[in-house]
């Protein structure tokens, strides 16, 4: 009886392992791709941008079938791509890197335009001097699975400026005042004010000032000393720390930062929007 017990424990296991060997059989692995090979319509290393040609093609990028491959033969899942616009040297980790979703396609074209509007809106690039940016090309499938990433491209490019948002201050001065600064509503600024509270002009459309900021309260940027009719203020929906902003004699103010401290703010008048920073 013992023998007819051990033989049936062991006949029991054999039909356990085939039925085991039989299931690994039909599993599906995935074993890979292929880097996708970027190339460009360009063989300059210089992407020309005009607003005369803002609707002609500026860049047509492509790029090969990175092969994705199971143990069962090659992926039949949609391949999802993304292009990746970043300045040379942040290694596509910038905040302000540009992404533009393609969907199975193997080839995306962009418009003078569009191209220009992706640099200036997105990448913030300083319109009319010239800048180094790279692209590149990531592949995945569902999910983020199997992603992989291309060969990079380099191009020197110069930014072209469109109208403004908000026409920038006819003289080129800006400064801050209100209650949310040490200065409180003064317009003029008196000293010291009228130097630690004025804007730097970094550009035609943008403007830089560091300066501290007592929490809370509310400020306005003035272009004009002693005018309150050419002011800027912030359009409804705006935050502490960003949002829009118009040209107009009216409320509301700028809400200045919940805590005492040293803030940057930034003004940028291409776009109509503003940024504070601790």
């Amino acid at each position: 009886m013992k023998n007819i017990i051990k033989q049936l424990f062991a006949l029991s296991l054999l039909v356990a392992l085939i039925a085991s060997c039989k299931k690994d059989e039909h599993k599906v692995f995935f074993e890979g791709g292929t880097s996708p090979v970027l190339s460009s319509s360009l063989t300059s290393p210089n992407l020309p941008l005009a607003f005369a040609n803002k609707d002609l093609q500026g860049l047509k990028l492509s790029w090969s079938n990175p092969e994705y491959k199971f143990n069962t033969g090659i992926s039949s899942q949609d391949v999802s791509y993304q292009i990746e616009i970043d300045t040379t040297g942040s290694n596509f980790t910038s905040p302000k890197k540009q992404t533009v979703s393609v969907s199975k396609e193997l080839s995306r074209t962009f418009t003078v335009g569009e191209f220009n509007g992706y640099l200036l809106t997105q990448l913030q690039l300083v319109p009319d001097v010239s800048h180094n940016i790279e692209l590149r090309v990531k592949s995945s499938l569902a999910n983020q699975a199997g992603i992989l990433y291309s060969n990079v491209l380099k191009y020197s490019v110069t930014p072209y400026a469109i109208p403004s948002v908000v026409t920038p201050p006819a003289a080129g001065t800006l400064w801050l005042t209100g209650d949310a600064t040490t200065s409180g509503y003064a317009n003029p600024l008196g000293t010291p004010y009228d130097v630690t509270q004025m804007f730097t002009k970094v550009s035609n459309t943008l403007y830089e000032l560091t300066v501290d900021m007592k929490g809370g309260g509310a400020y306005k940027l003035i272009q004009v000393q002693g005018k309150w009719d050419s002011q800027f203020h912030m359009i409804t929906g705006g935050t502490w720390d960003g949002g829009d902003f118009e040209q107009k004699d009216a409320d509301p103010g700028f809400p200045g930062p919940p805590a005492a401290g040293r803030y940057k703010i930034t003004v940028d008048f291409q776009r109509g929007k503003y940024s504070v920073v601790n």
